[in-house]
């Protein structure tokens, strides 16, 4: 029996659905500009997203299962695919952005909000089950999990930026571009070096990759260097989700335009905008249509139920901890690990240490929560 003859009605409807909300949001994009050609660039934006959620869903494709099974089988495939994502997405941000005006690598301080929020980072990524990108396409693949998750993610996302402007005043290295020390070529050769580098380490001892593994992260991050270019920027996914929750808090009253981080010239434009301006809340929606649409085509929302209370409790506090732990740590495992190690950002290689000690914890507390291998 084919795909399609697997989906039950309920799925053609959701496919339907999901679709028309993809149109419409593109259609949305170019009511303003007339479709003038500066309009263009981000309806492509949508479109690259949807196509990310699609791989995503259709391939499983995650960074929560991939640490897990790396710290406690010596697992590594699931993890190397992921640096891979990075290696690929490299090879056009790193010399693109030191080349070219208007685009901008990902290159963050080395300090303590990104080791402190990279682990608290980790340590919610196990209790949830899910990282930014694998909440966002369980989510839109229906994952009664993950609609916990979400709306915690985007709350805790706030609370991180009300902390974040005290973090940062703490003693910090500054940021280090490998193509700022050492030129486009340069800096990508040394970027390219040290994701090998990870690789082995995360290989030595596990399976290699699988084929379709490999062919999920080369597709992946070529599709994050076309939304580099489309954008100027590096795929991130949780300043989107932060605006979300920002959104939400002031349709129930409250007032965020007074506190620092939201006063800064960026999330000050944010926050007074649409949730379609910003790049990251716009690739977010995209992906999660993508997602919907790659889970409905393949039958997989049925069998979906509602964890039990402790997985509940593990999904909220994953949620609200992931939150916080990407705004302390300038992004997610998406922004600042995949997205810095693709800007040649050694930030980018120190969140992927620093999630490590929270992951440990994690893991370690999930028999607690029961549930804890279900979505």
């Amino acid at each position: 029996m084919n795909e399609p003859d697997r989906r039950s009605l309920a799925e053609v409807a959701v496919l339907a659905v999901a679709a028309c909300l993809l149109l419409a949001v593109g259609m949305t994009l170019g009511q303003g500009g007339a479709w003038s050609p500066a309009v263009l660039p981000r309806v492509a934006l949508l479109g690259v997203a949807a196509a990310l959620g699609w791989v995503f869903q259709a391939h499983s494709f995650g960074y929560a299962a991939a640490f897990r099974a790396w710290m406690t089988r010596g697992d590594g495939s699931g993890l190397a695919a992921g640096v891979l994502v990075a290696a690929v997405a490299a090879l056009v941000i790193v010399p693109v952005s030191a080349l070219r005006t208007g685009y901008g690598g990902y290159v963050q301080p080395l300090g303590p909000p990104a080791v402190v929020g990279a682990a608290l980072f980790g340590l919610g990524m196990q209790l949830g089950n899910g990282c930014a990108s694998g909440t966002l396409y369980a989510a839109g693949g229906g994952s009664r999990r993950m609609w916990v998750v979400l709306p915690f993610f985007c709350a805790g996302g706030v609370l991180g930026s009300l902390i974040l402007p005290a973090a940062l005043e703490l003693p910090s290295l500054p940021p280090v571009g490998l193509g700022w020390l050492l030129g486009p070529w340069g800096g990508l050769a040394a970027t390219l070096a040290l994701t090998g580098a990870l690789a082995v380490l995360l290989l030595r001892r596990g399976p290699r990759p699988g084929a379709a593994q490999l062919r999920a992260a080369v597709a992946i991050g070529a599709l994050a260097a076309l939304a580099f270019l489309l954008s100027g920027q590096p795929w991130g996914v949780t300043s989107g989700l932060t605006l979300w929750g920002a959104k939400a808090a002031g349709a129930l009253g409250f007032d965020l335009t007074g506190s620092t981080y939201w006063s800064w010239v960026g999330p000050r434009q944010d926050l007074a905008g649409s949730l379609l301006a910003q790049d990251s809340s716009l690739m977010d929606i995209g992906f999660i249509l993508g997602a919907t649409l790659a889970a409905a085509w393949r039958g997989r929302f049925r069998g979906q139920t509602w964890p039990p209370v402790r997985g509940l409790v593990a999904a909220a506090a994953g949620g609200l901890l992931m939150g916080v732990g990407a705004r302390l740590a300038f992004g997610c495992n998406i922004g600042a690990m995949v997205g810095g190690i693709a800007s040649g950002s050694l930030h980018g290689f120190l969140w992927f240490f620093a999630a490590l000690p929270g992951c440990w914890l994690g893991i370690r507390l999930r028999p607690w929560f029961a549930d804890g291998a279900s979505r």
